[in-house]
């Protein structure tokens, strides 16, 4: 009697163990069949182009009347004077702790990733550039004057897009302001913003600056104003995009022409970087002296291009035109003569 009542606990402890495994295995089954169906419903659909992502509201010339708040605690909704309305995101502590803001954050070493390299980082990076909340908005629009790639001799690692001086730079998506300073290395004034996204982008030559170091920043916010500070040839915005310190071609995600980003995801590959030279260093040389280069270089392939001909017995303006398909007026402009100079044997004409 007492051996049954001993054990008569122990049993019912194991039944109702074997019942709540039981529970969790159809639990876990009716979980695995809901994914399993959501995977096929996602591989029937068919695949859609990717759709350009408008900028959001900035607000500007509005005030903040007041928040909302939603079903989501992370979630508020801001309401202007203008009628209008924006999503905005809650930052809590636990937000800056994700290894994005934890890991290699430095708010005085410009290129804090040395310790990255290249062939560590993965093939291809999948990168949600946007979430629900279509948190983007241009840095600025324009036309690229310079675009990213070789300089020169010298590489060109972002975009400078022309801008008068006091025109607002925005943030491009929301983060963290990693550095805002003067940068006597060429930048000038020069804001980094790290975002959620995990990418960085970079806004040189600024001409005032409105956030500092650990500052929480969202997409359309004012950052600062465009201007002419650092190694610069004119007022404009020097703004690169880094993943882990490496660049690529800020075009590939924004059109700066009509300031929508390209997509709302983004593949990038490891041959999008520029293979040739660290991650870190921009020469600013490239402002005024990549400038001279590019021209030299413009003057050398048009004297490759000249093409002479030497005078021997029997030649007319009109047979050279013809042999070098161009005309005896274009011949006659290139020399400083005329149709009726007489042609010397042995004499050189730059006849293309």
């Amino acid at each position: 009697m007492k051996i049954t009542k001993l054990f008569l606990p122990i049993a019912l402890t194991l039944a109702a163990t074997v019942t709540t495994q039981a529970q969790d295995v159809n639990k876990l089954k009716e979980l695995l069949q809901q994914a399993q169906s959501e995977v096929e419903l996602l591989e029937s659909m068919p695949k859609v182009k990717p759709q350009p992502v408008t900028s959001v509201s900035t607000g500007n010339g509005t005030i903040a009347l007041d928040t909302l708040a939603t079903e989501n605690d992370a979630v508020k909704v801001v309401l202007f004077n203008d009628n209008s309305w924006r999503y905005i995101r809650v930052r809590s502590a636990e937000d800056w702790e994700v290894d994005t803001y934890a890991k290699h954050w430095d708010t005085i070493k410009l290129f804090p990733y040395e310790d990255v390299k290249l062939a560590d980082l993965p093939e291809t990076v999948v990168i949600e550039l946007v979430d629900s909340l279509k948190g983007y908005h241009y840095p600025i629009k324009g036309t690229v004057r310079s675009k990213f790639g070789p300089r020169g001799r010298r590489r060109h690692r972002g975009v400078d897009i022309p801008l008068k001086t006091g025109d607002p730079i925005y943030a491009t998506f929301s983060g963290k302001v990693r550095i805002s300073t003067y940068n006597k290395g060429g930048y000038g004034n020069l804001v980094v913003i790290r975002h959620d996204n995990g990418l960085e982008t970079w806004h040189g030559h600024l001409d005032q600056s409105f956030v500092k170091p650990n500052d929480t920043v969202y997409a359309g916010q004012i950052i600062g104003l465009g201007g002419n500070t650092g190694r610069s040839t004119g007022p404009h915005l020097h703004y690169e995009i880094r993943y882990f310190g490496q660049t690529f071609d800020p075009e590939r995600l924004v059109n700066f022409e009509n300031g929508n980003l390209r997509r709302e995801t983004f593949l990038l590959k490891k041959d999008y970087f520029d293979i040739h030279s660290r991650a870190g260093v921009q020469d600013f040389e490239d402002e005024i002296l990549g400038d001279e280069e590019i021209e030299e270089q413009k003057k050398k392939e048009e004297a490759a291009k000249k093409v002479y001909h030497k005078i021997r017995s029997g030649d007319t303006l009109g047979g050279l035109a013809v042999k070098y398909g161009t005309t005896v007026t274009a011949i006659c402009r290139l020399n400083g003569i005329s149709s009726k100079t007489t042609l010397r044997i042995g004499r050189s004409l730059r006849v293309r």
